[in-house]
């Protein structure tokens, strides 16, 4: 399946469909659900996919996961040197490092702005220093980097239908939605690694702060203030869902039924962790193995309209020649299977 992928993406290069390849593998690996997403794209669009999430499971392994004894100077000086093979593969479209130089040929493809892998970038290492956010404002200056511009980074590669400045800031939206998603899911395990990505003012609204989570954790105890706080949490996220709900009516028809089974199986994490009373803390929210499987043969069913409707051929409008990807926010979003019970 890997050569026709590439195949159809035009793709020719040994070492570069070494790269792409290297990249699938990470994608099938720590993220299932995204590489099952992915697999709704026309196969020309896939390696992108690959591509943009390999790159961000790696920086985001130096910060959780490189070493359990690494220091935070050694996960730093990891960082930079990814950030300078980055800056040189994005300058000469090409690099050693096999990861960079699939996301190099990815954004050279598709005429990705640099700046939103910067951005990501000075996130990652905003992970190495800060373990909480004070206001939701601040919060939302992380997710920028650790999120939105995930979503800015798919738009060239999914096509749109309307002028893409139109549609940013709902791809921007729907990257810091899957993110929030994300954060509220994963309470419990952040508080494990030091850190906290629900805002400090929306906790004290509801009288909790850092110790009562903690011995909440500790002791499996449930307090009512830690339920209305993670309650307050889920609207707010609800809400970003909203401001990105319209964005899907602006993407490629052919593009679309990914994004949308993303939304619906997000929006589904919210639902459990809800009907689950909230008991973030204690217990990892999992979507039900059948809403999962109705949900891809949703998504299944409206790919084939889709390409029924262009022809039987993938549309490749709004998008460059060759490659694409599926959705969901990095930093913490993008890489986190959505409620499979995985790690990532």
């Amino acid at each position: 399946m890997t050569d026709r992928e590439l195949d159809a993406a035009g793709i020719t290069d040994p070492a570069l469909r070494d790269a792409y390849t290297r990249c699938r593998h990470l994608n099938a690996r720590h993220g299932r659900t995204y590489f099952l997403a992915t697999r709704l794209l026309p196969s020309a669009r896939r390696p992108a996919v690959h591509a943009l999430y390999g790159f961000a499971r790696w920086a985001d392994d130096i910060v959780d996961h490189l070493d359990d004894g690494a220091t935070p100077t050694e996960r730093r000086a990891a960082l930079q040197r990814l950030q300078r093979a980055l800056e040189t593969g994005l300058r000469d479209g090409h690099s050693t490092e096999p990861v960079v130089h699939a996301l190099a040929d990815t954004a050279a493809r598709y005429g990705i702005d640099p700046r939103h892998f910067t951005d990501f970038m000075a996130s990652m290492r905003d992970d190495l220093v800060v373990t909480d956010y004070a206001t939701y404002e601040e919060l939302r200056g992380y997710m920028h980097g650790s999120a939105a511009v995930i979503g800015l980074q798919m738009l060239p590669v999914l096509g749109t239908v309307v002028p893409r400045d139109l549609a940013a800031p709902h791809a921007a939206a729907l990257g810091v939605a899957f993110q929030l998603t994300n954060f509220l899911r994963d309470v419990g395990e952040d508080l494990d690694r030091g850190r906290i990505y629900l805002p400090a003012d929306l906790l004290a609204a509801h009288g909790v702060d850092r110790p009562l989570l903690r011995w909440s954790r500790d002791t499996g105890q449930r307090d009512r203030r830690i339920t209305e706080a993670l309650r307050a949490a889920e609207h707010l996220t609800r809400g970003v869902y909203r401001e990105a709900a319209p964005g899907l009516a602006m993407l490629d028809p052919v593009a679309r039924p990914c994004i949308r089974t993303a939304f619906v199986l997000y929006g589904a994490i919210l639902d459990t962790i809800a009907a689950e009373g909230h008991a973030v803390l204690h217990r990892r929210a999992v979507v039900p193995r059948r809403r999962r499987a109705a949900v891809a043969l949703d998504g299944l069913a409206r790919v084939t309209a889709a390409r029924l409707r262009a022809g039987g051929a993938p549309s490749q409008k709004g998008a460059a020649p060759a490659a694409l990807l599926c959705p969901a926010s990095t930093g913490k979003a993008l890489l986190r299977p959505a409620g499979t019970g995985e790690t990532g």
